[in-house]
């Protein structure tokens, strides 16, 4: 490519959003991928470290609209979803079983008990 990018030594950034170039702001998160392994930068930006996971969450929200906007068939819950059962295996939870739901009650059923309150 005219431009570098097939060079594998050209780590190719994201821009920054226009908010960020017009009003300023604070990185607290980099993500990148260097010879398939994963590389984080972070800055400790909260005093209670459990205020990540209200960032990740909102990331998790954020991605899925972002897939659900570029990729047809795909919707902003759905994704969404899936990347926070992806984080909870990741995280060793174990798998939620299914509610059973209860039973549907025929209308027949239903009728009859209405008919006996009303005696």
């Amino acid at each position: 490519m005219a431009n570098g990018n097939d060079d594998p030594r050209i780590y190719q950034a994201l821009a920054l959003p226009e908010q960020a170039l017009e009003s300023g702001g604070l990185e607290i998160l980099r993500l990148g991928i260097v010879n398939d392994e994963l590389y984080v930068s972070a800055l400790p930006a909260f005093k209670v470290p459990a205020q990540w996971g209200e960032v990740l969450a909102e990331v998790a929200v954020r991605l899925g609209a972002i897939y659900a906007a570029q990729k047809t068939g795909l919707n902003k819950k759905d994704v969404t979803i899936e990347i926070a059962e992806a984080f909870a295996t990741e995280m060793g939870a174990r798998p939620v079983k299914a509610a059973k739901k209860p039973a549907k009650k025929s209308a027949k059923k239903v009728a009859k008990k209405a008919a006996r309150k009303k005696r």
